[in-house]
């Protein structure tokens, strides 16, 4: 998907160029335009990704592509593009962001105004816009306005879809890469303004007492309007509280910050410049919650208005803090590798690189084995290696030589040995850290035989951290056997993120300082949900925050108790207090609906379900059970008396009350449970996209080797008629090239494309 949008706009850029902006008037040169025709494909999704919010004009038709304004002589184009190409509009006035930091986790509303500078007037064509969002991004909502008409979105239950029969399925959005959300506002007339606000979640990278933040907002040249007078402003307003009353020290900022207020733990800084061209770098931010030692809190809150619990809030968290004297745990580490069929390539050489990297942080008191799996298993080594330079090198060789991608996909075989290898474990911590691409059938067997040795007693029990490649595995069995396994869950979309994403988790899973966490006392509670339900360990790498719900006499204080490196008992006292300004549901909504997603799969239980359906769209974080929905709202062209006459009809028949709306069903924004058919049929991960169409492909290919000289399409249809070798679908496709990019070299290279010459 992210490939074929990349190129919808590659094409796209190469359509705009039909454009004529007026004498002196010319766009920024773009990569479409200077790019070699040896590019590879993957430097062309990069170059066209959307890296900041932004909006296209959908073309299926290149002969509207013209300046709405200043309309000039285009030759006409037959025929029609598919896929649709997509131009990237030019964004005019201010652009504002409002960003909210608390805990871990930051809130962004994004406000910007895009201009349809391509498309005839008195035409129309969809706009489709880009989301792109940060670590762990969620959408949260929509509002989009354009002549006539207002748009807002709104999350409903799955099984209200039942009325799709007044629902536009033209409208549909896409999760690209799993942190973009792509979607449609239909039939938007050239030289109108789209103005579009959006707002989404994100988390906050955590790294030895430091907060940083990255905010997508890199916008590509080719968005700036073509102008000398045109304004361009943007705003940034920043709020950070870290939420547990520690002081906040700024370490770096990307843009020019000024500060506006500071307190104790919060702080407030506005960015307001006019800017000659739009921002070309992310917006980030990052700041130090200063505490030499291991501290944290207990907050209270009382439930929100209508809120579908009656019971009081609670979450307390632990940071790790500064105290490089706190010794992490040594390691045993056992590497569970998928190497079946569908890892070839991309995915599982970016997998071995984060295995080998991760090699590389073991100390030499640690040990390691690796085993790789697909309906077989195959062991590195027969007993667990000591971590040395020598082992590490000959792990590195027995990957590089002896592991190819084949085969089916079996988890459960390979997890039974490494469980079997770490049986014996004493005086340190043994992780299990599992990599796969893949769905099966007996995921929740797995599950329940995890559960079921974890609470047999005996040894330390390992930890188990789970590492997902692609949507084809099942992401709630993963973070529910990471659960279980008081580990750490994460993902990569694409292979090229990958092997930093690897690297990342195993630093946080590698890196416990403080092991099985117990509280006192909340036993006594009249009752108690807490999420997770098996409490991690505290790491090096990241806060450890737990929530969830009561009733009964909350204790104060609560006694934290673990075990230390050096298997010393640890305890810490922490002081419970009310809180009424701090976002709860921000700051856990998305945490609770993951990890209750997960428990609702693997119980099966409808009721659990439900409640996280209700329990989205009270938080606006999405889920699986809920689909997000687009209300149009038209602007009433009537008399006022009609509207009187439509108001009373409405009354007597409220069927009818949504006649003056039309909804848009943008769907799903979750990665679904995992896809067992392609991973039996071993399909690659990033597959899933659509692919085009043999003459998109053959239309991009010809254009990359165009120079952009104008030219009559008389010329092009004189030259089409003189060869005598070419069918009536190469004239077509040559006609199309011609005419919509309107290039000399195109015939040359279009007669090579067809192989009929």
């Amino acid at each position: 998907m992210a490939r074929e949008f990349a190129t919808c706009v590659e094409y796209g850029l190469s359509l705009s160029k039909r454009i004529y902006y007026g004498k002196e008037m010319t766009p920024a040169a773009t990569a479409a335009m200077t790019r070699s025709v040896s590019a590879k494909s993957s430097d062309v999704a990069e170059s066209y990704f959307p890296t900041a919010v932004m909006a296209y004009a959908v073309v299926s038709e290149p002969e509207l592509v013209e300046n709405p304004d200043v309309p000039s002589y285009q030759p006409y184009v037959h025929g029609r593009c598919e896929p649709p190409a997509l131009i990237p509009l030019h964004m005019h006035g201010v652009v504002t962001m409002e960003i909210d930091c608390c805990f871990d986790h930051a809130n962004i509303c994004f406000s910007g105004a895009w201009r349809v500078h391509c498309i005839k007037g008195n035409s129309k064509c969809d706009v489709r816009i880009a989301v792109p969002m940060g670590e762990q991004g969620s959408l949260l909502g929509v509002e989009v306005d354009v002549p006539g008409r207002s748009c807002h979105s709104q999350l409903i239950e799955a099984e209200d879809a039942n009325y799709k029969e007044k629902v536009s399925k033209g409208g549909n959005g896409r999760l690209m890469r799993g942190s973009v959300y792509t979607f449609k506002i239909p039939q938007v007339e050239g030289g109108a303004t789209v103005s579009i606000k959006v707002i989404w979640s994100q988390k906050l990278l955590y790294h030895e007492g430091q907060f940083s933040l990255n905010v997508p907002f890199s916008f590509p040249a080719f968005v700036n309007p073509v102008g000398k007078k045109i304004s361009k402003r943007e705003k940034i307003l920043l709020n950070v509280s870290s939420g547990v009353g520690k002081e906040i020290l700024c370490k770096s900022t990307s843009h020019a910050l000024k500060e506006l207020r500071r307190e104790v733990g919060k702080m407030g800084f506005l960015y307001d410049a006019e800017v000659l061209t739009w921002s070309s770098a992310d917006f980030s931010f990052s700041y130090n919650v200063y505490s030499k030692d291991l501290f944290g809190g207990v907050l209270l809150q009382s439930p929100l208005l209508r809120d579908i619990d009656d019971r009081q809030m609670f979450c307390f968290y632990l940071f790790p803090g500064n105290n490089q004297s706190m010794k992490a745990f040594r390691k045993e580490v056992i590497f569970i590798i998928d190497i079946s069929r569908s890892m070839k390539g991309g995915p599982l050489e970016s997998a071995k690189n984060g295995l080998l990297s991760s090699l590389q942080k073991l100390n030499p008191e640690d040990s390691f084995n690796i085993i790789a799996f697909n309906m077989e298993t195959y062991l590195f080594s027969s007993v667990m290696e000591q971590a040395t330079e020598e082992a590490i090198l000959e792990a590195t060789r027995w990957l590089n030589d002896k592991l190819t991608a084949d085969g089916g996909t079996n988890i459960l075989m390979p997890l039974k040995q490494a469980i079997k290898l770490l049986a014996e474990t004493t005086n340190s911590i043994p992780v299990i850290f599992l990599i796969t691409d893949g769905a099966v059938e007996d995921e929740r067997d797995i599950c329940n035989f995890v559960k079921g040795y974890l609470t047999s007693g005996g040894s330390i029990s390992p930890r188990i951290s789970t590492f997902g490649i692609g949507t084809y595995c099942n992401h709630h069995f993963l973070r529910m056997l990471a659960q279980i396994g008081r580990g750490h869950f994460d993902t990569a979309y694409d292979a090229d993120s990958v092997d930093f994403r690897m690297q990342k988790l195993f630093t946080t899973a590698s890196s416990i300082i403080l092991a099985d966490i117990t509280v006192d006392a909340l036993e006594h509670l009249d009752s108690l949900e807490l999420l997770p339900f098996c409490i991690p360990d505290l790491s090096r790498g990241s806060p450890l925050i737990v929530s969830g719900r009561y009733s009964g006499n909350f204790p104060d204080p609560v006694k934290i108790s673990g075990t230390l490196a050096d298997m010393r008992k640890f305890t810490i006292d922490l002081k419970a207090q009310k809180t009424k300004d701090l976002p709860f549901d921000r700051v856990v909504g998305r945490r609770q609906i993951d990890l209750l997603t997960a428990n609702a799969w693997l119980s099966g239980s409808k009721e659990l379900e439900q409640k996280v359906a209700k329990m989205s769209i009270q938080t606006g974080f999405p889920s699986e059970y809920t689909l997000m929905v687009l209300h149009q709202t038209l602007q009433d062209e009537k008399a006022p008396e009609t509207i009187l006459i439509q108001d009373v009809f409405n009354k007597i028949n409220p069927l009818k009350k949504m006649d003056l709306q039309k909804t848009i069903m943008l769907g799903n924004l979750c990665v679904g449970f995992g896809n067992l058919t392609a991973t039996a049929e071993n399909i690659p991960p990033g597959t899933e996209e659509t692919k085009s169409s043999e003459a998109t492909e053959m239309l991009l290919k010809a254009a990359s080797n165009c120079c952009g000289r104008v030219v009559d399409r008389c010329c092009c249809m004189c030259f089409i008629q003189a060869c005598s070798y070419m069918n009536n679908q190469c004239a077509i496709v040559l006609s199309q090239i011609c005419a919509a990019l309107a290039c000399v070299e195109c015939i040359n290279c279009c007669i090579e494309l067809c192989e009929c010459g």
